[in-house]
């Protein structure tokens, strides 16, 4: 069974820290979280074409392992993420095919598969991991729009911290989806982080509650508030992209 590819962005300069990389946009979600500009890739095709009007194709595999073979002398690392990579049992397959073209990888995850985390852990086809921090507890089933299983993140986070690899962990804060009280609740979740980013909330794009398009995101000052709070939680607790 080949993975299903949503999307490839052919050169990135900061997602993946220190390294000129790929990103490779893995289709299907297990969230519906309101925020997410990547609603495309979360939705059946057929529904997203009904919502929002257009197609969001398929890469072929094939077209793109011949791209990043053609780019091994150009690029240092690939980006994996969705969507949510870690529900299409053969991502340790994907994984080794990019590894044995010589390239670094860093995952992006939700956190919903630790046992996939810890399958990728082991037979070390990850380089750098990623984890969104979607809410506090109490709020997670409502910030992603689905039943969520709570124990399944928390070990997550715990096999991230624990497994030895450069790491971060990142929310979108999101007016009306978020308070700033709730840095307090998402910190002691994460205590002791090496990392931990919070992301401007973008409205002015596709978004899956499109109730939400060119809706206001928190100031450049309140991000900069949330952020040194978090700092009693993260060894460093930065902002991340523009208002």
């Amino acid at each position: 069974m080949a993975m299903e590819i949503g999307g490839l962005e052919k050169l990135t300069l900061i997602d993946y820290p220190g390294e000129i990389a790929a990103i490779i946009f893995t289709q299907g979600c297990n969230f519906r979280c309101h925020f997410c500009y990547n609603p495309m890739l979360v939705w059946p095709k057929e529904v997203g074409e009904l919502i929002y009007h257009r197609d969001h194709s398929a890469i072929i595999e094939n077209d793109l392992f011949d791209f990043l073979r053609e780019r091994r002398n150009r690029l240092d690392g690939v980006v994996v993420t969705g969507g949510e990579p870690t529900l299409h049992p053969d991502l340790p397959e994907f994984l080794q095919k990019i590894k044995d073209i010589g390239y670094k990888i860093k995952l992006d995850t939700n956190g919903t598969n630790p046992d996939m985390l810890v399958k990728v852990l082991e037979a070390k086809l990850v380089d750098y991991l990623a984890m969104d921090i979607k809410a506090p507890l109490d709020k997670y089933a409502k910030v992603v729009g689905v039943p969520v299983n709570l124990a399944d993140i928390q070990k997550s986070i715990t096999i991230i911290k624990e497994g030895g690899l450069p790491y971060e962990f990142r929310t979108t804060i999101v007016p009306g989806w978020h308070e700033p009280s709730d840095i307090i609740g998402m910190g002691e979740m994460i205590t002791g982080a090496e990392k931990w980013y919070l992301q401007f909330f973008k409205s002015d794009t596709d978004l899956v509650d499109q109730e939400l398009k060119q809706k206001p995101a928190f100031t450049h000052k309140e991000m900069e508030a949330m952020a040194e709070q978090g700092k009693q939680y993260a060894i460093i607790c930065q902002i991340r992209g523009n208002q």
